[in-house]
């Protein structure tokens, strides 16, 4: 079995702050892109994907002299996070 995996960026929008598993503290509001790996569903008779990872890049800690931390969240985790988000 072949597996075949695409990958893709777009960008996250958040008008709250959140919190991340992985990452201490809570992050600000903004714009953070998303890099998503996603596998081909075998079987099927038109092509659907399912999600296998997804990458939150943030800004890293002041001082830190580090400027992106690349952080994986479970595609639940970062629906979950969105959804929030667009609460009221």
């Amino acid at each position: 079995m072949t597996q075949f995996l695409r990958k893709s960026q777009r960008v996250a929008t958040f008008v709250k702050p959140f919190r991340v598993s992985g990452l201490d503290g809570v992050q600000p509001p903004g714009s953070y892109s998303v890099e998503l790996e996603e596998e081909l569903i075998d079987g099927l008779s038109f092509p659907a994907y399912r999600r296998v990872s997804a990458v939150l890049l943030v800004p890293g800690p002041p001082g830190s002299g580090i400027l992106v931390q690349a952080v994986t969240v479970s595609g639940a985790e970062l629906d979950e996070i969105e959804r929030i988000d667009a609460l009221p």
